[in-house]
């Protein structure tokens, strides 16, 4: 019985040791990811007292006005036989502009979609069904390739060049304002970035909810103030515009490295670099936050993952594409300020090792607060500096809660803001498991040069503004 009792506070006083490092390694990280928020909220609250962060209202919409020139839209479908005939039909009522020509890239293995996106089409002549000569999947960036071939080709036939491309998905519900607001920002920049807005559902107010609190506050914040620091702007592979120049010259820097097209076949988010390539142009980027007469956000809408599995799959593929992918393909060059947002960017799997130390040392002190109970005093008094550590992060993570709760509130009613608060931790769980995933994959992937296209599955797509009664 003895020996029992001295084995257990032995234990005890091992968990305890762990305790203390595991505390100093999570408030280390915590606070310097304090310090790194800090900076952007106050950026942001400048902008905003300048009035620089506030959306612009546009006094009306833009549905049928003309464009400038020709606009390709890139819709790359694998399996979306559910959401492509009416994301097709909704993005053709809502741009009824005639130099419009909506590319749907489909592969030859995928007759569902190709019949559903044919049905979408119906008679509407500005619409080029291209079907992949290989099986799919292959990846994103290779079905985007296949349809920047398409339209080369068009262009050489017509005699006529685009003036721009704008890229979407399969399950995307367009803004009838979008198309000509991308159009306009292409007289001055080679690339645009439009809000993206995920949609609350009834059945996942918590897994597909998670994904509105965060983008609501990204693109209502973070992409602000990149966009007034003149960063690099990452593109979401959604609403997002690029100059019809811009793209051949990243093509025939492309092909000198022996690679075909402006997208990078092996590259898992490859909007993400594209964006920043194309930020590093003589002409650079934007992000572009308005809303229409209506006070509805000029944003592409969709619906996002509404089950853990599908949550944690789809951010694997960002965190091993932006976080290692894209250390190894674009490195740490640049200015200061995109240094900066390229660490914010790459931090995902330190984020995931320090939320998962956070969570163990909630584990740790239960059982340690458990012994206490039982009368075992062995506990040792925290440092000033650590309690002063413990402090800071706690009020750190009251101001993030805060935050949360109010971009969440402004954007989708007090409801969703009232659920964002307790969404933080599900969210965080989330970020744990695609961060382990995603290390592993990217190992795995360092012993084999292909890529697949591990999307996500749709079934289904947000109502149109006009059923909503936002738009008339």
């Amino acid at each position: 019985m003895a020996e029992s009792i001295t084995s257990a506070l032995i234990s005890l006083q091992w968990l305890q040791l762990v305790e203390h490092e595991l505390l100093v390694f999570a408030m280390f990280w915590f606070i310097i990811g304090i310090v790194d928020e800090a900076a952007i909220d106050l950026t942001w609250l400048w902008l905003r007292l300048s009035g620089r962060a506030t959306a612009r209202r546009r006094a009306f919409t833009f549905g049928h006005s003309p464009l400038a020139g020709k606009i390709a839209v890139f819709v790359p479908a694998w399996r979306e036989e559910a959401v492509i005939g009416t994301m097709l039909r909704h993005a053709l009522g809502s741009w009824r502009q005639p130099e419009l020509v909506v590319y749907v890239g489909c592969y030859r293995n995928d007759p569902a979609t190709i019949a559903a996106a044919m049905a979408g089409i119906a008679e509407d002549t500005r619409v080029r069904l291209v079907i992949h000569d290989r099986d799919g999947p292959t990846t994103k960036a290779d079905c985007l390739n296949r349809l920047y071939q398409a339209m080369g080709e068009d262009e050489r036939c017509s005699g006529k060049s685009y003036r721009g491309v704008v890229f979407h998905d399969a399950e995307d519900m367009v803004h009838p304002s979008a198309l000509a607001e991308i159009d306009r920002a292409l007289d001055e920049v080679d690339f645009v970035q439009l809000p993206v807005r995920p949609e609350p559902q009834s059945g996942s107010r918590w897994i597909a909810g998670h994904y509105a609190d965060e983008f609501c506050e990204a693109h209502a914040k973070a992409m602000v103030v990149r966009d007034a620091l003149r960063a690099g702007i990452p593109a979401a592979g959604v609403g997002c515009g690029f100059a019809r120049d811009a793209l051949a010259e990243l093509a025939r820097q492309r092909a000198a490295e022996g690679e075909t097209g402006p997208f990078a076949a092996q590259c898992l988010t490859e909007d993400y670099e594209l964006g920043l390539l194309i930020s590093r142009s003589p002409r650079g980027s934007r992000f572009l936050r308005l809303r229409d007469s209506s006070g509805a956000l000029i944003a592409t809408r969709s619906y996002f993952p509404a089950s853990l599995s599908e949550a944690v799959r789809q951010k694997t593929r960002w965190v091993h594409g932006i976080a290692f992918q894209s250390w190894d393909r674009l490195g740490w060059s640049g200015r200061p300020v995109d240094i900066w947002m390229a660490l914010r960017d790459r931090r995902g799997p330190l984020t995931a090792l320090v939320l998962a130390a956070a969570y163990l040392l909630l584990v740790i002190e239960t059982i340690l607060w458990g012994a206490g109970l039982a009368g075992w005093t062995g506990g040792v008094p925290l440092s000033p500096m650590l309690r002063a550590m413990l402090l800071v992060s706690f009020a750190g993570f009251a101001w993030r809660a805060l935050l949360r709760f109010a971009f969440t509130t402004a954007e989708y009613g007090l409801a969703e803001g009232l659920r964002a608060v307790p969404r933080i931790p599900l969210a965080n769980l989330i970020a744990i498991m695609a961060g382990r995933r995603a290390l592993v994959a990217y190992f795995r992937s360092l012993w084999s040069d292909t890529v697949v296209w591990e999307k996500t599955r749709h079934a289904a797509l947000p109502a149109p503004l006009a059923r909503l009664g936002i738009l008339a």
